[in-house]
């Protein structure tokens, strides 16, 4: 089923351990597995098809019949008007489209497949609902740090429960690329920098879309992406060339996506990077070797928006021929946008340059897909008008986007226990442009969801307080620009204010897709209006609202109440009111660093050490590894967040050794000092201190979220085993080798805790 030669990419990447598993009986094992159940029915059917009706199976367009989001959120193409997409369906031309404009585009445009077309073969609807359809969730990378997979689990099941009313059997959702440079503006959509957090968050987004079972009409398939390393763009740049080690792939960038593969997912996206040369869309060593061979996968890989077309301009293909052979020859079974393989499979096929049964296998996956999604026997399973208004903006949905907005607040600072408000005998001033209105509430990369129907800050604390005229809001600036007279506005606000929430941070258009940033500030003209807000000399809340980790600075950085706030969808203002007056405790933590300058990225906790590490952070030594005048750490770093308690970590135990097969317990004392209740994020850490291959400074190996009451303490306690101290060693296999350990149970990725010492023994 697969073709088991050696890629270009796989010589450049360990030729002899690739070369050794494509010769395994391991591998033949595997692929004997990885078969996709195909009914009866489907050779039968494909018997029935010719060449170009195969190729139009493995062809999705986006839908004529589209909203506005869904075409500016995709790049302008000529495509066909409805009526001539329609005529597409009758040909068989079209496997499905995708972000079409609900149940009854979809309607007609089965009616027209199964009514029509020559062999009644069902459409497969495709939509990107990443953190929402109706309802919005917040963006994926805020939702991360809630640190509550669950929550991930459920806020993508009812975006399947919504998504699934409205016709959409397939959603281009989770990303799960790691992502180490906040430049990058696509870091909003996964779930941040690190390994451990990426992979749970992973597979529970998995889970939720797909539910149990993909027949349920309450259900959608995902779609793992981007493969691979998208998240490893030199410089953060969109789109831009990825030249990493295969052991950096394999440790960093390649276990998100095989967590999906193990949790079920059904389809892959290719990424836009090349790899050391090679395009992930024509990556064969990617596609076949790595995630159908060594993982197997058994579903289908869909290109990305024109991905295939994009070889032309990296070079790697002369036209689009070739491009349409390299692409599919590689494991890439469906095209997006291009119309590349309707166009060229079936002249390849007929000059022998693909083989009729590659081409068939990609079919026969496809047709066991929709089989798999119901579609056989009911074509129209998830295509209710009725039911596409009943699921649309429920009370639970409501409530849930509520929790999830609260749960993904990081509290950064809280100097003189600033927080939280009282909800009366406070006059409370809400400056700056994201103080109120219909916008920038929702975040990036919605298509189905509306502003209109999301709640503001303003309005949600208004709800909140005893009083609400005694909150006042001005504007100050715009997000990019000065307003005229507005930071005089926004001073005589602050005067007349006891308490000033500044409400500041990146627009919704200043992360997402194509949307890299050189310089991770608060725009000029909000710094301009924090510092003048500043030395009025009233409290200030920073109100962060952002898609990356931000380098802050100046007053921002020194106020002494700053909320990471992110994008929190429909409930925004509600879920930002709730834990500024103290409803709700907040509990996330950072899934990103915030780096002390722009001029840190990709600045990432699980660094490398160097052979010149500066001592201390109290003192920068010369000819050591920081930037002049700044320690090489965060300002902020992964895993921070404060809690309206007072948290003590203490009492550490661990024993000495760790048996080869045997296993370790490591427990702390978590103690709540404070006079409120508190959830506590509680992080275990580890450093190998020697190696053949050197190690990251700390990895996160498992986490615990625990509540507290106040004065109340909780042991908490974490199993460590060999197979949790894995590394890939020189020949790019698992392994790991006796020596000292460093543990810590802590706060914060930067954070001391409690830190002791153990050695693994062998035998």
């Amino acid at each position: 089923m697969f073709d088991t030669k050696i890629s270009r990419r796989a010589a450049l990447l360990g030729a002899g351990a690739v070369a050794a598993w494509v010769s395994s009986p391991a591998r033949a094992l595997l692929e004997a597995a990885a078969q996709l159940p195909v009914p009866a029915f489907v050779d039968g059917l494909m018997a029935k098809m010719t060449l170009a009706e195969k190729a139009g199976q493995l062809t999705l367009m986006p839908s004529a019949w589209g909203g506005g989001v869904a075409t500016q959120l995709n790049p302008p193409t000529s495509g066909p008007g409805f009526e001539q997409q329609l005529e597409e369906v009758r040909e068989m031309q079209l496997t499905g489209v995708f972000n079409g404009n609900g149940a009854e585009m979809a309607r007609r445009m089965q009616t027209v497949a199964m009514k029509e077309s020559r062999l009644k073969i069902p459409l497969l609807f495709a939509a990107d609902v990443i953190h929402g359809h109706r309802t919005i969730f917040p963006v994926p990378v805020g939702e991360a740090a809630s640190f509550e997979p669950d929550l991930a689990e459920r806020t993508a099941r009812m975006a399947s429960y919504e998504g699934a009313a409205s016709g959409i059997d397939w959603t281009f959702a989770p990303m799960v690329d790691i992502a180490r440079d906040q430049r990058w503006g696509r870091t909003m959509e996964g779930a941040g920098e690190d390994v451990h957090l990426g992979v749970l968050m992973a597979e529970a987004r998995v889970r939720g879309f797909q539910r149990p079972d993909l027949k349920a009409i309450d259900s959608m398939m995902a779609c793992a992406k981007h493969f691979a390393a998208y998240g490893a763009a030199e410089a953060g740049l969109d789109y831009n060339t990825v030249d990493v080690s295969e052991r950096t792939l394999r440790e960093i960038y390649f276990p998100p996506f095989r967590a999906a593969v193990n949790a079920g997912v059904m389809s892959f996206m290719a990424s836009f990077n090349e790899i050391s040369g090679v395009p992930s869309t024509g990556n064969e060593w990617l596609m076949r070797d790595i995630l159908r061979g060594e993982w197997g996968f058994e579903g289908f890989v869909v290109s990305d928006y024109t991905g295939d077309m994009e070889m032309i301009d990296h070079g790697f293909a002369k036209d689009s021929r070739e491009a349409a052979k390299l692409a599919f020859l590689a494991g890439v079974d469906m095209s997006m946008t291009s119309g590349f393989y309707r166009k060229h499979l079936p002249e390849l096929v007929e000059a022998g340059e693909v083989p009729q049964a590659r081409l068939d296998d990609s079919v026969r996956k496809v047709l066991a897909i929709k089989a798999a999604l119901g579609l056989f026997d009911d074509p129209f399973r998830r295509i209710d008008l009725k039911r596409e208004k009943a699921r649309s903006r429920t009370k639970p949905a409501i409530a849930l986007s509520r929790e999830a907005g609260r749960k993904s607040i990081v509290m950064l600072k809280n100097e003189g226990d600033l927080l939280p408000l009282p909800k009366s005998g406070k006059k409370i001033a809400i400056i700056g442009p994201f103080a109120s209105g219909k916008h920038d509430l929702n975040g990036p990369w919605v298509v189905y969801g509306s502003n209109d129907y999301a709640v503001d800050l303003a309005e949600g604390v208004r709800a909140a307080v005893a009083d609400r005229n005694s909150v006042t809001v001005t504007a100050g600036s715009g997000v990019e620009e000065a307003l005229p007279g507005g930071i005089d506005a926004a001073i005589a606000a602050a005067r007349a204010a006891d308490v000033v929430l500044l409400a500041i941070g990146e627009s919704e258009n200043m992360s997402g897709e194509a949307q890299s940033r050189p310089e991770i500030v608060v725009p000029a003209p909000q710094q301009a209006l924090a510092e003048a807000v500043a030395a009025v000399g009233k409290p200030v809340v920073v109100v962060l609202k952002n898609g990356r980790a931000l380098a802050l600075q100046g007053a921002v950085a020194s106020a002494p109440a700053i909320l990471v706030t992110w994008f929190l969808g429909t409930e925004s203002g509600n879920a930002t009111a709730d834990v500024l007056f103290g409803d709700y405790g907040p509990s996330g933590r950072l899934p990103s660093s915030f780096p002390r300058s722009p001029g840190q990225q990709p600045y990432y906790y699980a660094h490398k050490p160097t052979g010149r590490p500066n001592p201390s952070d109290d003192k920068l030594e010369p000819y050591k590894a920081h930037y002049r005048g700044i320690p090489n750490k965060a300002l902020y770093p992964f895993g921070h967040g404060l809690t309206y308690g007072k948290i003590e970590y203490s009492g550490l135990q661990v024993a000495p050794t760790l048996a080869w097969a045997g296993d370790l317990t490591v427990t702390a004392t978590i103690t709540n000092r404070g006079t409120r209740a508190a959830e506590e994020v509680v992080q275990l850490y580890i450093h190998d201190r020697a190696a053949s291959i050197t190690r990251p400074v700390r990895e996160l190996k498992a986490f615990r979220k625990v509540k507290l009451a106040p004065g109340a303490s909780e042991t908490v306690t974490f199993k460590l085993s060999r197979s949790l101290l894995l590394f890939y060693g020189r020949d790019n296999k698992p392994t790991v080798e006796p020596g000292t350990f460093d543990v810590w149970i802590a706060p914060s990725a930067e954070a001391e805790g409690v830190h002791g010492t153990f050695e693994l023994v062998k035998g």
